[in-house]
């Protein structure tokens, strides 16, 4: 019997002193242990780790009894007597083994975990693991840090619960376990603050860096990925608890403003390998945007917030984040960056945006992240949300940073729509310089000739494709005709009137000739269509088409010709 098998071994250690202890004992130990655990014996178990006698032997040798220990938790039912038995070895196992073999133990498993099993195993060595590293007096941050990254890649892989019937499932226990591993950090963060409070200059920097490190991965995952909006129907939401605490933990060991304004990482590592630096900087980068969108945009940790900055300065100190997740093509961090910068310029008065900004490489490279969002982001509602957020990032510039920022889109863009809508914006801001809304030197005169020789031109002469192009050129000919009639020839405020000839050579006269040249392309197209509609007159069905990758239904030569 297996309990007869245990007595029989604990009665031949109790003889022993704790010197003497050999591996065969060890492996008789939890041999017989795991029988009594699978034959149903966890109460007679139980009494053999109470017994005072057997205190020594257990300190060596009861962290063996971890992996079954856990395998049997989970195969009872919550209700079992078995299972309460089970419970109570593994709170008196952290209690009476020595912590550092019990430590690797409880993180071995961990480790060996995987799949729906994770969040369930991490949550209950949490606590055990907790009272281990307590006790520990050696390398405690060291163990305090491998404890909490080994934890966060487990999760990690795990899919972070996003709409509301996921979050209130849960169904892996990812939102319940994400704050069960706050509570388990929460008393290694007591313990830096009280450090700290004893001394201004607080210099055991180990256990307050290994903290910042859980922190920057907790930003990362799950909480780049997570829906952090209110929900209706949801009292409390989790990952918006756990971006609290988090944000609590930075302004507890006094992290947050130096992250959020200073850019601060913690010592990163010096990688020998490119690739793994590269790495390391760019989950640094999505960490940091996060940060700065639970702040900004969700108002977690903004009551620490000094309320002393402009709200250029503060759009300047997040367009980095804002560019890095507007680079992103998943729906999460899309949204999350354009919320942020929607954030930020609504901060700011329109036309108070000075154009020196353009001078950050980041400012020229934002719109254009936007232009891609609006052209080719495959959800509706963002490539709506992007252009509302580009004309009010237009708005805030002033008249100069306008101009230039016009001169760049028409540039960079090289999509007919984006162009179209620019060359909509020049024309309202030439509106407001000769209504004398706005005394306006860059949309009259030289700078708007200059500016025109842009707009008024097709990009491959005669040959553009003017369907293509269309939006572009029926905008720029709305500009022309606008400028042509609000300004009299006599006024010649714009200066249009003396560059007519030149705008009738570059661009109306090769329009001409493209048109005629497409008006002779699709007549031939027709002829060739009804030549073939004789041939087949039998057949209705004569071409296919296919759109991403699924073939569409097929037209027929009156669809064709209707086209």
């Amino acid at each position: 019997m297996a309990v007869d098998e245990l007595q029989a071994i604990i009665q031949r250690c109790q003889i022993l002193e704790e010197a003497d202890f050999k591996g065969e004992d060890f492996n008789l130990f939890q041999v017989a242990g795991q029988k009594c655990l699978e034959d149903g014996y966890a109460a007679q178990l139980l009494e053999v780790i109470q017994n005072e006698k057997n205190k020594v032997i257990i300190k060596n040798m009861g962290w063996n009894l971890i992996s079954p220990l856990v395998r049997c938790i989970f195969m009872y039912k919550r209700e079992d007597d078995q299972r309460e038995h089970c419970l109570k070895i593994l709170d008196l196992l952290a209690q009476l083994c020595s912590p550092k073999e019990l430590f690797l133990g409880l993180l071995e498993q961990i480790e060996q975990t995987s799949g729906e099993q994770v969040c369930k195993t991490v949550m209950l060595l949490l606590q055990p693991l907790q009272t281990v590293l307590l006790k520990l007096q050696n390398k405690k941050a060291y163990s305090v840090g491998l404890s909490l990254a080994m934890i966060m890649n487990q999760l990690t892989p795990l899919p972070v619960p996003y709409t509301k019937q996921q979050i209130q499932e849960d169904k892996l226990g990812l939102c319940q376990c994400c704050n069960a591993v706050v509570d388990f950090a929460k008393p290694f963060v007591n313990e830096v603050v009280k450090n700290m409070e004893k001394s201004s200059e607080y210099n055991d920097m180990e256990l307050k860096e290994e903290l910042l490190k859980f922190c920057m991965k907790s930003l990362k995952y799950p909480l780049l990925t997570a829906q952090l909006e209110q929900l209706e129907g949801i009292e409390e939401h989790p990952f918006r608890h756990f971006a609290a605490e988090i944000i609590d933990i930075l302004w507890d060991i006094r992290e947050l403003i130096p992250l959020v304004f200073l850019h601060r990482k913690g010592k990163s590592p010096h990688w020998e390998n490119q690739e793994f630096a590269d790495i390391e900087q760019k989950n640094s980068a999505d960490s940091l945007a996060c940060l700065s969108y639970l702040m900004f945009v969700q108002h977690l940790g903004i009551d620490c917030f000094p309320m002393v900055f402009s709200p250029s300065y503060l759009l300047l100190c997040n367009v980095t984040h804002i560019e890095v997740l507007l680079k992103r093509t998943e729906e999460s961090m899309l949204s999350k960056g354009l919320d942020l910068f929607e954030s930020c310029l609504l901060r700011i008065e329109d036309n108070s945006l000075l154009h020196q900004y353009l001078e950050f490489r980041d400012f020229i490279n934002i719109p254009q992240d936007l232009v891609k969002v609006l052209t080719l982001c495959p959800m509706e509602h963002l490539r709506k949300k992007s252009l509302n957020i580009l004309q009010l990032f237009i708005d805030k510039f002033d008249a100069e940073g306008k101009y230039t920022l016009f001169r760049c889109l028409l540039k960079t863009s090289n999509h007919s729509g984006v162009e179209g809508y620019i060359i909509k914006n020049i024309k309202d801001q030439i509106h407001l310089s000769l209504t004398k809304a706005r005394d306006n030197v860059w949309f009259t005169g030289h700078h708007l000739i200059s500016l025109l020789d842009l707009v008024l031109l097709l990009p491959e002469g005669a040959e553009t494709d003017l369907l293509q192009n269309s939006d572009r050129i029926m905008a720029s000919l709305n500009l022309l005709r606008y400028l042509v009639i609000k300004d009299c020839e006599s006024d010649n405020q714009t200066g249009v009137w003396t560059t007519l000839a030149k705008i009738e050579q570059n661009f109306l006269k090769p329009l001409h000739v493209g048109l005629n040249m497409s008006k002779a392309h699709y007549e031939a197209e027709i002829k060739n269509k009804k030549e073939k509609r004789r041939e087949a007159h039998s057949s209705n069905t004569v071409c296919s088409v296919t759109v991403s990758g699924e073939k569409m239904p097929a037209m027929t030569t009156e669809m064709q010709l209707q086209v």
